[in-house]
């Protein structure tokens, strides 16, 4: 049967015996192992003779498989190579765009993505807002670590490893500030702290560090691995922030990070986006 849906442009023509398959795909997905065809039926809405007949035909193509001892399903060979080559094929650079549009578009302000590199995270995409102010993002700029939003996301939830020669560089430069009375073993005591404090709320946020009356509010992306792979950032005037919310504006970051995350085939269930 063919069924039709209303899109943009012309009616869109779907095959509804395909949607109704992928129900069944969908809760192998969704499970930790092998299912007995009862449970499978269940959860997808449907008899265990007509979940049967999918799983047959997606048996056949390699999609599923059943265990020759317990007569349990599972998902087969060929999802598997599917998955990967849909990793291969991500680029979250371009993935990323729209999410930064509607990021910039719903709360008015600079919306960038900030990649890892050899010298700390670097802007690699940006959506400039209508409430601009008087700074500009540019692409390219190197964040530092310990006093942006966007450094501090790497810090928190990016492997010590990554992060360890640079932060004590930091740290080095911070304790010789004109003024500066914390020596680095304070220093690095506080730094831990925000750090625990950014897992636990799942964002960062800094204001009048790197750019005076400026606040920016920043949020960790992950990939299929549950590794962090960039940062979103949103970027304004720290005046301008109080009043536009500040709860509702890092609601909308941790939105954007959670939904480009899943676009990456990052679970959205996944204990990551639990901050």
């Amino acid at each position: 049967m063919v069924a039709r849906k209303a899109g943009t442009g012309e009616a869109q023509r779907r095959i509804q015996s395909i949607e109704v398959g992928f129900r069944v795909i969908r809760v192998l997905e969704d499970a930790n192992g092998p299912m007995p065809l009862r449970d499978i039926a269940a959860a997808a809405g449907m008899p265990p003779s007509k979940a049967h007949l999918y799983l047959v035909s997606f048996i056949q193509e390699g999609v599923a498989f059943q265990d020759s001892e317990t007569g349990h399903y599972g998902l087969g060979t060929f999802a598997i190579q599917l998955g990967l080559s849909a990793i291969r094929q991500l680029d979250v650079v371009g993935l990323a765009r729209e999410h930064l549009v509607k990021l910039s578009d719903s709360t008015g302000y600079a919306a960038y993505l900030s990649l890892w590199g050899d010298r700390g995270p670097g802007i690699v995409s940006k959506v400039d807002g209508i409430y601009q102010g008087s700074l500009a993002v540019r692409l390219g700029y190197v964040l530092p670590l310990l006093s942006s939003a966007t450094g501090q996301i790497f810090h928190a939830f990016l492997n010590e490893g990554s992060t360890k020669a640079l932060c004590e560089s930091e740290l080095q430069e911070l304790a010789a500030q004109p003024g500066e009375t914390r020596n680095v073993e304070a220093l690095r005591a506080e730094v831990a702290a925000e750090r625990d404090t950014i897992r636990a709320n799942g964002y960062a946020m800094s204001t009048n560090k790197v750019n005076w009356n400026f606040s920016a509010i920043a949020a960790p992306v992950y990939d299929y691995s549950y590794g962090i792979v960039a940062a979103v950032t949103v970027l304004g005037a720290q005046n301008s922030l109080r009043k536009a919310g500040l709860k509702n504006v890092v609601e909308q970051v941790l939105q954007t990070s959670r939904s480009l995350s899943t676009s990456l085939g990052a679970a959205p269930s996944s204990s990551r986006f639990q901050g």
